[in-house]
């Protein structure tokens, strides 16, 4: 018989033991059980396409993501609704927001600890004529919006800054530099991949100009799903065009946001899911979630600096990061570190450069990268206790 579900390769996970999960950087897992219910509540009983007909199952369709779209944009304090797009992931988002806003000759300012989602976008518009001014940072990842002021030229449009490292974690001071970036005249994109969900994001307040971010990190949404925020009187293109649901009479892609940016069917069920996640996480309390992962980090970060044979990096002082610790394991080669991390303890995290090699250059730990733990809502400090115990063990046996 032909079965509907993967094999498990991990014995750990396979029911011989406990499966700790601290990889929450790259997607949070578990999800919160209302999220699972929404995803298969619309795939089983919402029939229709969003904007796509007259019918019951669009019109049902078309409400979960006006849903959405409503509470996520509340949860950002977005003032207009329309202009929050859903992507597939922050990576479309930014995309997007880079390739739809600049042209050959704009100058923009970004920093050495972007994600490749940032730096690869602008390397291929450098091809085209894009200047490009990337801030150097300290090995902490601090950037000062002083840096940012200095690096301005006449042809200066944009500063793309990630919130929080997805490599060591560090905090940007985003609404002093979104000061900054108002005083003249420039638009600031921000990546929030590591920030959204577990530190409030007010758009407003901190003056951003555009925000990307995945639903499947902190938050607490299915993979397929992102968004972009992009402010009213910013003319952007659109990266894809197509169908929209309104004005199909036209050949051209529609002006107005969101249907501009948001060809094609949407993913239904992932943003239903998306809107239990920030659901989640209104009930529960940003601040609290902000609490709980600073205590799991600042248990991790206290835990390896008393290893002999660790290398920590980033600040010490969790208040300052988001819930991720990069760290080295003695000498050993990161990628052979997880792997026995993963098969002979069940703890999954990320090794390598995480999608972010300049930042990897600034660290020294290039090419072969780091450890990454990165704790979520549903981790315990029992198993920040197991995780800590596991990488002396190894350390003992690689001695």
């Amino acid at each position: 018989a032909v079965k509907d579900v993967l094999p498990i390769s991990n014995p750990a996970i396979a029911g011989f033991g406990m499966s700790i999960y601290l990889d929450n950087a790259a997607t949070s897992f578990p999800k919160p059980e209302r999220v699972y219910s929404r995803v298969d509540y619309v795939l089983r009983n919402i029939s229709g396409n969003p904007g796509r007909g007259g019918h019951t199952g669009s019109i049902d369709a078309n409400r979960v993501v006006f849903d959405a779209r409503q509470r996520i944009t509340a949860f950002f304090n977005i003032p207009d609704s329309s202009r929050l797009v859903f992507t597939k992931n922050g990576t479309e988002a930014l995309n997007i927001a880079v390739k739809g806003v600049l042209n050959p000759g704009d100058h923009v300012i970004t920093t050495a600890m972007e994600h490749n989602s940032v730096a690869r976008p602008l390397e291929k518009l450098k091809k085209s004529g894009l200047k490009v001014t990337t801030l150097e940072t300290s090995r902490d990842g601090g950037i000062c919006p002083a840096d940012v002021e200095r690096a301005i030229k006449q042809n200066t449009k944009m500063v793309i800054l990630t919130h929080a490292s997805n490599v060591i974690g560090t905090l940007t001071p985003v609404e002093e530099i979104g000061a900054v970036t108002k005083k003249n005249g420039l638009l600031l994109l921000v990546d929030a991949a590591q920030t959204a969900g577990s530190i409030p994001i007010d758009v407003s307040r901190m003056n951003i100009d555009m925000l990307a971010a995945p639903g499947h990190k902190g938050l607490l949404g299915p993979q397929g799903s992102g968004i972009l925020y992009v402010r009213d009187g910013i003319n952007i293109e659109s990266l894809i065009e197509g169908g929209t649901g309104t004005d199909s009479i036209e050949e051209e892609q529609p002006l107005l946001l969101p249907e501009a940016l948001e060809s094609g069917t949407l993913n239904t069920p992932s943003i239903g899911g998306l809107a239990e996640g920030v659901g989640f996480i209104n009930e529960t309390g940003i601040e609290n979630i902000r609490k709980k992962e600073t205590e799991l980090t600042d248990m991790l970060i206290k835990g390896l600096k008393r290893i002999r044979g660790i290398s920590v990096f980033g600040s010490e002082d969790a208040n300052l990061r988001a819930g991720l610790v990069t760290h080295s394991i003695s000498d050993m080669d990161p990628a052979e570190a997880g792997y026995m991390l993963d098969k002979d303890y069940g703890i999954m995290v990320r090794t390598g450069l995480h999608c972010s090699p300049a930042a990897h250059r600034v660290l020294g730990t290039f090419p072969h990268g780091a450890v990454r733990a990165s704790v979520g809502f549903f981790n315990t400090p029992e198993d920040i206790d197991v995780y800590l115990k596991a990488v002396s063990e190894i350390i003992k046996k690689m001695a």
